[in-house]
């Protein structure tokens, strides 16, 4: 969840605040913090970033309100000369995306830049997963000369007054010096290399994702033309993320100007607010839902939900700025959102049942709570992985999920993969750093009516100046004795394992996992500086 807040002054210019209002907000799915005379605070889902600004949350919430129903439209006008970014060929293993716009005609105050600066954070914060998968730069037009350059120099290279900082300095000393430069320092450690936007006269504009410039990336209530870029590694999400922004310039006045993109073998324009378009059913709606909803009907719940619709042709035009509509089933939700939850009635089913848990789950509580007191941390990861994860250790995609709408579209085959993404994911952290994760993993099984097998995997990942083989082996024999399971280890080869530190564990005859010393080439893959061993086991097989 995100909280938001907003000036009550400023809200109650769209709807004035009663106790049916009040009520109205959280039916809408926007839980009420607090009210006071000054100010409204929100807790908004982290899935719906396009709600962190005043203009945004009051886009969706009048039509909630059937006040200003359907897709909302915008006029974005063709790009004017100079107004491209070229990507340099340099940026394509460090921050390979951007996405960008011009908006023009503005009229700021204290207020505006205030919801500017908040939606910044808010959606660096959640979507940019602090910064790493999304960083947004907002700059003053008139300090900028046209084209604008997307680069990678070597850190002395960079020079420039980084915001709210007394002098010039490199790109090294920014990470050593600033504050954000030391908070964020992380996301560029190991690079020879750090991105820069600079424009037509070598003016840096900002490094991303760390800080802008004083003299140009600093915008004021004078300011009246501004530079949008928002810079990662997925341009889907970039592009919807640019999305969000220039919508909410537009609802604040401004106009909306494209701008070319070229990159080394490809041209790009953004943004782009064309509607994705997404065939629903009435059946599918009501089978869902169990309600008996007629076309018109569907039709009037999804205008209350901010979509366009065709009866004919069973159409759904999705806003351009939705980051979370994925399936038919997000758009449902939405219409069970506008038809009212406080409306669907309950009804108990006409079925007797006798619930129990199931014997899986026993067994996984019973092993949490041994690894938990042998103070190892409990993790829960993604069932999806990137083709990136599966090149840091080696692996090849193997189960491929059909139209994601992200990177993250193949289906983890072991948890040893996660464990290690999320020790790399930490390398900034305290050690010793002791995780386990009971979950599923899948393989192609033909004996199967769906051709995939699902397994119940523990792993567990220990990174600590002194872990070796006898720990992991300790870890195991402690909990094989509270769970009372015989076993035995034998000596085996495995793809990430030191070859004669790793051993595979038998229950019954059977193979049933592997533990042992992680390889010193994937431990540098992952970018960790101390040795880490690995425990994984079928735990369905001790069933």
């Amino acid at each position: 969840m995100a909280g938001v807040k907003f000036s009550r002054k400023d809200f109650e210019k769209y709807v004035k605040i009663t106790p049916e209002i009040e009520e109205k907000i959280s039916l809408f799915g926007t839980h009420l913090e607090s009210l006071n005379e000054n100010e409204i605070e929100l807790e908004v889902t982290a899935n719906r970033p396009d709600l962190y600004s005043l203009h945004g949350f009051m886009r969706n919430f009048l039509a909630f309100l059937g006040k200003e129903t359907g897709l909302r439209q915008y006029k974005i006008n063709k790009p004017q000369k100079d107004f491209q970014v070229k990507i340099d060929s340099s940026v394509k293993t460090i921050r390979p995306y951007t996405a960008c716009a011009i908006i023009k005609n503005l009229k700021f105050n204290d207020s505006s830049i205030k919801e500017m600066i908040d939606i910044q954070e808010k959606i660096h914060n959640t979507l940019g997963r602090n910064r790493k998968k999304i960083a947004i730069g907002i700059y003053p037009l008139e300090k900028i000369t046209l084209p604008i350059t997307f680069k990678a120099l070597k850190p002395q290279e960079i020079k420039f007054q980084p915001l709210e900082f007394d002098r010039e300095v490199n790109g090294l000393q920014i990470l050593q010096q600033h504050p954000t430069g030391r908070e964020f320092a992380h996301l560029l450690e190991g690079k020879d290399k750090f991105p820069i936007f600079i424009d037509a006269k070598d003016n840096v504009l900002s490094m991303p994702p760390i800080i802008n410039s004083h003299k140009t990336g600093k915008v004021s209530e004078t300011t009246k033309d501004i530079f949008i870029e928002c810079s990662g590694f997925d341009f889907s999400i970039l592009n919807k993320t640019l999305n969000i922004l220039v919508t909410m310039f537009a609802d604040l006045g401004g106009e909306i100007y494209q701008m070319n993109l070229l990159y080394d073998k490809s041209k790009q324009v953004t943004p782009n607010l064309e509607p994705e378009k997404i065939k629903l059913t009435t059946e599918s709606v009501n089978k869902l839902l169990g309600l008996e909803l007629k076309e018109q009907e569907k039709k009037k719940l999804l205008e209350k939900a901010g979509y366009n619709y065709n009866p004919k042709t069973k159409i759904v035009e999705v806003p351009a700025w939705r980051t979370d509509i994925m399936h038919e089933v997000d758009i449902i939700e939405d219409i069970a959102i506008a038809y009212g939850y406080n409306n669907f009635i309950p009804e108990i089913p006409q079925i007797s049942t006798i619930g129990e848990i199931s014997p899986i789950n026993i067994l996984k509580s019973k092993i949490a709570e041994v690894l938990a007191g042998l103070n190892i941390t409990e993790v829960s990861s993604y069932h999806l992985l990137t083709q990136d994860d599966l090149k840091k250790l080696g692996q090849k995609p193997e189960i491929e999920v059909e139209d994601s709408k992200s990177e993250y579209k193949y289906l983890r085959r072991d948890l040893i993969t996660m464990a290690l993404k999320t020790l790399g994911d930490n390398v900034d952290k305290e050690y010793p750093q002791r995780t386990f994760e009971l979950g599923e993993a899948f393989t192609r099984n033909d004996t199967e009516e769906t051709g995939i097998k699902e397994k119940h995997l523990l792993s567990i990942a220990i990174a600590n100046k002194d872990a070796g083989f006898t720990e992991i082996k300790q870890t195991l024999d402690y909990l094989m004795r509270m769970l009372n399971k015989s076993y035995e280890i034998q000596t085996t080869t495995n793809q990430y394992l030191i070859e004669g530190r790793a051993g595979k564990i038998v229950f019954q005859g059977k193979e049933v996992g592997y533990f042992g010393e992680l390889k010193p080439e994937l431990i540098n893959q992952i970018k960790v500086k101390m040795p880490i061993v690995i425990l994984e086991l079928d735990i369905e097989q001790l069933l």
